[in-house]
C-alpha cells in the first residue's frame, strides 16, 4: 500500500490534515472519502484497517481530520454537524482537484450521518456505506447528557469524551436538532450500505433499522455481529473494509 500526507483548505481557510491511500499495483478502480467518527481522527485502528482493507482491492481511500480535531487546524468548539459537512465536501473537492472526484463516501458513526448529507453536494458519488451511524444527528446529545443544562445555561461546557476534553458549545446542540435524517435519505438518490452491530451499545441497533427503512433500494443492510461501536478489533474493521470493497464495485 502507497500512501501520501497530504493536506487541504475547508470552505473557512482552515487547513485539514489528511492521508491518501493508494492500491499497491497502482491500478485504482476508483476514490473513496472516509468520514471518521464524533471527536476521533483519522489515524483510529478501525479507520486505518478499513482503508487498508480497500486498496488491496483497488480502491484509494482519502481519511481526514475534520476541524480541530487530529492534526487539522481549527477550534473543536466552534464547529459543529454542518461544517463537518462542509469539511467533506471540500474534501471531495480536493480530491476531484488533484486526483479524481470520489465514487463511494465511507462514514462511521456520526460520520455516518455525515456522508449521507454531503453525498447530495457532491455529484461524482455514487454510493453511500455507514458503519455503527446514527438515524439522526441529534442522537449525539445522549453523549453530552452530562453537560445539558450547563450548556443551556452557560452556552458551553467542557466534557470528557473517550478520555479527552472538549469544549461543546449550544450551537452545535442547535445545529444537529436542526437536521431532518428521514427526509435526506429517502432522497439520497445513491447505492447505501448500512452496517451495524446488533451488540452496539453507543448507537443501537434500530438506529440501522430506521436508515433503512428510510431509502430507496439499491440498499443493503451487513450485520456487524459481536462488534463494538469503536470495531475494536481488528478482525471486525478488516471485515468491514472487504464489504465495502466487495459491494461498491458494482456501483464504481
Amino acid at each position: 500500500m502507497k500512501n501520501e500526507k497530504v493536506k487541504f483548505k475547508n470552505s473557512a481557510g482552515l487547513e485539514l490534515a489528511a492521508r491518501l491511500e493508494f492500491p499497491s499495483d497502482g491500478k485504482i478502480k476508483g476514490y473513496a472519502l472516509f468520514a471518521h467518527c464524533f471527536t476521533c481522527n483519522k489515524n483510529l485502528t478501525a479507520v486505518r484497517t478499513i482503508g487498508r482493507a480497500l486498496t488491496e482491492d483497488g480502491i484509494a481511500v482519502l481519511r481526514f481530520d475534520f476541524t480541530g480535531l487530529g492534526e487539522s487546524e481549527g477550534d473543536f468548539e466552534n464547529t459543529n454537524f454542518s461544517s463537518n459537512v462542509e469539511d467533506l465536501i471540500s474534501a471531495a473537492k480536493f480530491l476531484e482537484d488533484n486526483y479524481s472526484a470520489p465514487k463511494i463516501l465511507i462514514g462511521h458513526s456520526l460520520g455516518g450521518a455525515a456522508v449521507i448529507f454531503a453525498a447530495n453536494e457532491i455529484p461524482s458519488v455514487t454510493a453511500v456505506a455507514t458503519v455503527g451511524a446514527p438515524s439522526n444527528p441529534k442522537h449525539v446529545s445522549n453523549l453530552l447528557k452530562s453537560g445539558l443544562d450547563e450548556i443551556k445555561e452557560k452556552g458551553k461546557a467542557t466534557l470528557l469524551i473517550g478520555g479527552r476534553e472538549f469544549t461543546i458549545q449550544k450551537h452545535f446542540l442547535d445545529d444537529i436538532n436542526e437536521k431532518n435524517m428521514t427526509e435526506t435519505v429517502k432522497n439520497l438518490n445513491r447505492a447505501l450500505l448500512v452496517m451495524h452491530s446488533p451488540q452496539d451499545t453507543t448507537v443501537g441497533i434500530e438506529n440501522a433499522a430506521q436508515i433503512y427503512q428510510a431509502a430507496w433500494h439499491p440498499k443493503s443492510f451487513i450485520s456487524l455481529d459481536g462488534a463494538d461501536h469503536l470495531l475494536m478489533k481488528k478482525e471486525d474493521s478488516a471485515y468491514v473494509g472487504k464489504m465495502i470493497a466487495t459491494w461498491s464495485k458494482r456501483y464504481i
